[in-house]
């Protein structure tokens, strides 16, 4: 049984459960935050990297990194897309080297184009045919070619989802 002369109702916490995933408020209901956040700025910048474009691709379906799968890379300028390079990913489902570092690092619209079709087949993966998904676009832009930007995309044979890391 707990004191009440020693509970903190500063310090309560309510939880909502949502098909597997878990909501908790930072603070009690009906307090108002102590700060907003910070959305003009990009995420914490490491140390000692020099500015670069990477990614990471993870395979949620397999729960394993997408080792070996192809990628494209494109500029985008007055809205049609211009090859830059095709890589294959890493064992560690990364782009190694950089997708863009130095001199071709520069602002402007890109787009990844990953291959996730030829992946799956190279993978034997039993899914239904013609797959959903085939060619997952990851579009974004560089506004700023000061700050490195590195962009891990989740994917599996239904669904994708991608986000700004640092």
């Amino acid at each position: 049984m707990q004191d009440d002369s020693t509970f903190d109702a500063g310090r309560r916490r309510f939880a909502v459960a949502l098909g597997g995933s878990v909501l908790m408020a930072a603070s009690p209901l009906g307090a108002q935050a102590q700060t907003a956040p910070n959305q003009t700025g990009g995420p914490v910048q490491q140390d000692g990297l020099s500015p670069r474009l990477t990614m990471h691709a993870l395979d949620t379906w397999h729960g394993t990194p997408a080792a070996g799968m192809s990628v494209e890379l494109f500029r985008v300028e007055n809205g049609k897309p211009q090859l830059l390079k095709t890589i294959v990913l890493a064992p560690s489902g990364r782009s190694e080297p950089p997708l863009l570092i130095g001199d071709e690092y520069r602002t402007g619209t890109y787009e990844l184009l990953l291959h996730a079709d030829d992946y799956f087949a190279a993978r034997k993966a039993r899914l239904s045919q013609p797959l959903f998904l085939s060619k997952i676009p990851v579009r974004f832009r560089v506004t700023d070619a000061s700050q490195r930007i590195h962009l891990p995309v989740l994917f599996g044979p239904w669904s994708y989802n991608y986000y700004r890391g640092s």
